[in-house]
């Protein structure tokens, strides 16, 4: 979905993608065990930012999710841009979006229920792959249908404060108007309604509802309008970190300010929330961009661009590779050296090594799975 094509490729992007992958396919576990194993407040205090909160409010981990967003985002005028300057008809390319959007939709459906046949009302239809399709496919519609940057942007600010106002001015029945707890706010209600199945959260909310979905397309947009910049303005690269750097520094105060009237909250993908890890990926994009493509170093990279070229397939691999009995049968040995309590950490790395390994075969091989 967010291949570079050949001289123009972002060299930075596959390594950044593979650094947000880096903890979902179990580089939290390292701060865990750490935590258990020592019981330190630093290790505690690290351990204890690779965990959502209950409802709002803001951890680290919260922002791995939008970040992959973010730069799926910024690979569209790298990919569908440079197809439409090649004069790929606009409905050819709009018909690859739609049907990309929709296949991360069924492999999240996949990844939630797996293969197995099932009521309805059994099934958990929205899903972290379900919302990266949905809010990629739509933002990479308004890209479609829209000439500039200054579209983009207003695009982008009508639905963050579109969200918002709906929210403020609306709630689920029975509550008062803005209404943001887990059951009175609109969003969770609207899902309640609309979408098909079981809800995540006793059956009354979905962190990848329909509804929450709107401002996540924003997030998909900040990624498009922040790859439209790296990749058409005619500043120098460094000049474009700079920009990057206070680009998102000023996301990040509009964020703070936000947060007061309109709390941070992933579960509802609240706009503050939305404008926050927008910011916090425009910066991480900015030092991976400056160190790796600006000033070329880039051996240091190569273990998170392993991860990256494949993050799709290591985010579905759980369903279908047993990872825990695996790094057992190749270094149970190993932790048993290492005793109690680093064992966990020793797994925790070897469990990692385990999954690199084999990333890097597929990567060595040539094989990537792409949707």
């Amino acid at each position: 979905m967010s291949q570079l094509p050949g001289s123009q490729r972002l060299y930075s992007l596959d390594a950044l993608r593979g650094f947000d992958m880096f903890w979902i396919m179990g580089g939290e576990r390292i701060f865990h065990a750490l935590s258990k194993a020592t019981d330190s407040p630093f290790w505690n205090g690290l351990s204890h930012q690779f965990s959502h909160p209950d409802w709002n409010g803001f951890r680290a981990y919260d922002l791995i999710f939008p970040l992959f967003l973010f730069i799926a985002g910024v690979a569209t005028p790298y990919s569908v841009g440079r197809q439409m300057e090649k004069g790929v008809p606009r409905q050819k390319l709009l018909w690859r979006v739609i049907k990309r959007g929709l296949i991360l939709v069924v492999l999240g459906i996949i990844y939630n229920n797996e293969l197995r046949i099932q009521p309805i009302s059994e099934m958990r239809f929205g899903s972290v792959l379900g919302r990266i399709g949905l809010a990629y496919m739509f933002a990479n519609i308004i890209y479609l249908y829209t000439k500039s940057q200054r579209s983009r942007i207003i695009w982008t600010a009508s639905l963050l404060l579109g969200y918002w106002f709906i929210l403020l001015c609306t709630s689920a029945p029975g509550f008062s108007a803005g209404d943001l707890t887990l059951e009175g706010n609109f969003a969770s209600y609207f899902d309640r309604l609309f979408l098909p199945g079981k809800l995540y959260v006793n059956n009354i909310h979905d962190p990848e509802g329909l509804f929450s979905t709107i401002p996540a397309i924003a997030t998909g947009l900040l990624g498009i309008l922040t790859g439209g910049f790296l990749k058409n303005s005619d500043r120098s690269p460094h000049a474009k970190a700079a920009r990057l750097i206070i680009a998102g520094a000023a996301l990040i105060a509009v964020a703070l300010v936000w947060n007061i009237v309109f709390p941070f909250n992933k579960n509802l993908w609240s706009s503050s929330f939305a404008t926050l890890v927008g910011g916090i990926s425009m910066l991480l994009l900015a030092v991976f961009y400056y160190i790796i493509d600006v000033k070329g170093y880039k051996k240091w990279a190569f273990f998170f661009v392993v991860i990256g070229m494949n993050s799709i397939l290591i985010y579905m691999s759980g369903h279908f590779i047993d990872w825990k009995n695996t790094t057992n049968a190749f270094f149970e040995w190993l932790t048993q050296l290492a005793g109690t309590p680093y064992d966990l950490v020793v797994f925790a790395l070897c469990y990692i090594a385990v999954k690199w390994a084999f990333l890097y075969f597929l990567y060595k091989k040539k094989v990537f799975l792409k949707v």
